[in-house]
């Protein structure tokens, strides 16, 4: 097998997919150590309903001005990296060109946060953001079913990935600020599954907290289905 290995790489050489540079035998997936050691964990002082990361030492945790304006419908959020550089660029291939080498360490990063950060005896079900069905078809995948997935795997709790569907086809919400992306995004989900819901304490997870809008719409139905807590969990936070 290693003699088969080194055939292989010789032929096709196991280069770095975002500086290109040749990985080490001990580097696994297609990322090389030193870009990952470029990836900025969230680590406190943060707010604690969104993630949002502040400059200092770590101290008590806090609520930031833009969650008290807003009023989240999700308890608090949990991020594992800054949404820049590699981890950006990471989630932009998986995400949009189908570069799925990237998933195993999206869901190392998701999974390292969900450990540190939840009290995974105190959760019941853990669902993922869905896609409406035809923006699924394009990309033939749900980043999100797909990371929840993984996680599911690894923390033992089970994955409701039908518990809601997106019944509005809402247009990119890349460009739109917060405001924008919350009337886009006006009765864009329901819930399908409210049975293995009410009484229940969720993980709803997505790839990227931008904003909070997509995953507080998606948590208020959750809500109105009767959910008894909800936590927000994200690869990666926008900053």
């Amino acid at each position: 097998m290693n003699w088969w290995n080194g055939l292989v790489d010789l032929v096709y050489p196991r280069n770095c997919q975002l500086c290109e540079q040749p990985l080490a035998e001990e580097d696994r997936g297609a990322i090389c150590g030193g870009c990952l050691a470029r990836v900025k964990f969230i680590e406190p002082p943060c707010c604690r309903q969104c993630a949002l990361p502040f400059a200092g030492q770590p101290r008590e945790t806090f609520q930031c001005s833009y969650c008290q304006d807003l009023g989240f419908s999700f308890e608090r959020a949990v991020a594992a990296c800054r949404a820049e550089g590699v981890v950006r660029a990471a989630v932009l291939g998986f995400k949009y060109r189908r570069q799925m080498y990237f998933l195993p360490h999206l869901a190392e990063w998701l999974v390292g946060a969900a450990r540190e950060w939840i009290a995974w005896d105190e959760v019941d079900a853990i669902v993922p953001v869905p896609l409406h069905p035809r923006k699924r078809r394009e990309r033939e995948f749900n980043q999100a079913e797909l990371l929840t997935e993984y996680l599911g795997r690894v923390v033992g709790v089970p994955v409701v990935a039908n518990a809601v569907r997106r019944v509005k086809d809402t247009p990119t919400q890349t460009r739109l600020d917060a405001e924008q992306r919350r009337r886009n995004l006006r009765g864009a989900f329901q819930v399908r599954r409210g049975d293995r819901i009410a009484g229940r304490r969720v993980v709803l997870v997505d790839d990227v907290f931008t904003t909070g809008v997509t995953l507080d719409s998606c948590a208020r139905v959750l809500r109105q289905a009767g959910a008894r807590g909800i936590i927000a969990l994200t690869v990666a936070r926008g900053v």
